[in-house]
């Protein structure tokens, strides 16, 4: 079986092949900046995009018409359930003029719709980013018009559960844990049974390299008058955290000012840890308390000095493991795979 995998970023595009479930090419294709000035929406990269995917199917000696299915990154859709959903004109309509929000990730779809219509072939999404099965209580966010959202990294972090529980002979379907997606937005999740039950998203928890999490309201509030609303929005999301304290957007970095000494970076650094900490504790409340384990994921889980200062204080709830980096392609290549060997069913998206 021949999968055509799409992930689009904000300055790349990354695609794959993969057959069946072993990988076979991986390539991040870098867009200057330069180009990306040219397009005032973001639906006009389009094109663009699509023309860089078959760039690389041509370059690979790759037909189109070769491909099994194609699976691509699920992007900021309504609320919807983990898994799969058929990417079809419905669910392109819906991503391109009714998105929950507007991410470069809402491209994928639309690429894989159409090169799936040009020669007939199969495409889904799988565990989007806004995949929301919070309970009831979960959802109260203290002001009835403004209900708590569920944003994580669901396609990540459901793939490191489901690892998890593979390499330590747990039934992923039977299992609590809580995952916690270290990067450059934090967010974690708490999968019961394997559904995401409850998530901290990045702006409700710890900051990050560049995000500030969450804020006190009264600061907000004092930001939002004195600088404005955009300016908060920046904070939220691309000068707060270890940009804001230390100006660096870079993990690597801090530590080695912390080896040279610098006790405003171990501070700023320990003070992260405690965040993290924080909100895994806050999540462990979910199921009375039964957590089979606690998983650190994303690039900053491969910093041996952040995640032991975590696991120092999280691990009297439960074990702590650690799967660093990000495995967003391998998932969406296996999230096909089951679909397509009948393993997992595919869900129409309609509101």
């Amino acid at each position: 079986m021949k999968i055509l995998i799409i992930n689009p970023g904000s300055t790349s595009t990354k695609v794959g092949i993969y057959e069946n479930l072993e990988e076979k090419i991986i390539e991040n294709i870098s867009i200057d900046a330069e180009i990306l000035k040219k397009f005032d929406d973001l639906y006009e990269q389009t094109d663009m995009r699509y023309e860089q995917v078959m760039e690389f199917l041509n370059k690979n000696n790759i037909s189109p018409d070769s491909l099994d299915v194609i699976v691509s990154r699920g992007g900021l859709l309504p609320p919807l359930h983990t898994g799969a959903y058929v990417i079809d004109d419905e669910l392109c309509d819906i991503m391109r003029y009714r998105p929950a929000q507007i991410h470069a990730s809402n491209l994928g779809a639309l690429i894989a719709r159409k090169i799936s219509k040009e020669n007939d072939i199969p495409a889904y999404i799988y565990d989007a980013v806004s995949v929301d099965e919070l309970t009831d209580e979960a959802r109260m966010s203290g002001v009835k018009k403004y209900p708590r959202r569920s944003f994580s990294h669901t396609l990540n972090t459901r793939a490191v559960a489901m690892k998890y529980c593979a390499d330590n002979g747990l039934d992923y379907y039977k299992s609590s844990l809580i995952v916690a997606h270290l990067g450059g937005g934090i967010s974690m999740n708490f999968q019961k049974n394997g559904r995401l039950v409850d998530t901290v998203s990045s702006d409700e928890g710890p900051f990050s390299t560049n995000r500030a999490g969450i804020l006190p309201i009264y600061s907000c509030i004092t930001i939002a008058s004195e600088e404005g609303a955009e300016a908060l929005q920046r904070y939220e999301d691309s000068i707060g955290g270890l940009v804001s304290y230390l100006g660096t957007n870079d993990a690597r970095e801090v530590e080695r000012q912390i080896e040279s000494g610098n006790k405003e970076a171990l501070l700023v650094y320990k003070s992260m840890a405690y965040q993290i900490a924080k909100s895994i504790a806050s999540l462990a409340i979910v199921d009375n308390g039964r957590v089979d384990a606690i998983i650190l994921t994303g690039g900053m889980a491969h910093s041996k000095m952040l995640t032991e200062w975590v696991k120092e204080k999280v691990e009297f709830i439960s074990t702590v493991a650690l799967y660093p980096g990000e495995f967003e392609m391998r998932a969406l290549a296996q999230g096909g795979y089951r679909v397509m060997q009948g393993i997992e069913s595919a869900d129409y998206l309609r509101l």
